[in-house]
This record gives structure tokens, sequence and C-alpha cells, in this order.
């Protein structure tokens, strides 16, 4: 099982990012998919769930201007974020439960005032 993050990068406050985590070794659909990030503490906090049967769940803090999806067909989950701001600077991991946790390498966005 891997997952192979991209997609950060540094934006301006209000711009927009889309960030990919791409499966291997298992098919993401079978399997709640998470997004999370890490700022200037060692708490990783959770943003974004999607659910094996489609739904998804989002922390308030992102609700309404992050979406998290997957493409079936690339094996990849997304998260889309708009509306960024500085207070959005983190690493981003993406995560999934197998028989055990796997994370991601992380990817870094820095959002700029």
């Amino acid at each position: 099982v891997q997952l192979q993050a991209s997609g950060g990068g540094q934006v301006q406050a209000g711009g927009s990012l889309r960030l990919s985590c791409a499966a291997s070794g298992f098919i993401f659909s079978d399997y709640n998919m998470y997004w999370y990030r890490q700022g200037t503490g060692n708490q990783r906090d959770l943003l974004a769930r999607l659910s094996r049967d489609g739904s998804t769940w989002y922390v308030s803090s992102v609700k309404g201007r992050f979406t998290i999806s997957g493409d079936s067909a690339k094996n990849t989950v997304y998260l889309q974020m708009n509306s960024l701001t500085p207070e959005d600077t983190a690493v981003y991991y993406c995560n999934v439960w197998t028989n055990k946790d796997y994370w991601g390498q992380g990817t870094l966005v820095t959002v700029s005032s």
C-alpha cells in the first residue's frame, strides 16, 4: 500500500489549489479515505473524509471551501481547496486504514497574505 500526495505549493490568499493522492496496492473506493493537515504544531488535524459509499464529511473550518473527491479510473483522491487563507498553511497528508494506518508523504501548502 502506498499513497503519493502532490499538488502543494505557494498561493496568495483567496487562491485555490488541488491536492492529489495517488493510491497503489489497494483500491481506494473500497476504503474510507482521509485528508489531514499539520501546521506549526505536532498535531495532525482531520479535514475531510471520503467514505466507501461516496459520502463526504468536512471539519467546520474547511466546509464550503474544500471538496474531497475521487477518480476510480486513476485510483486517486483529490482535495480541491478554494478561498485559501494564511491559516490554511500546513503540510497536507492523505490517509487510509486498510489492515493498518497508511500515510502519504505530505505536501506543503503555503498561503501568503
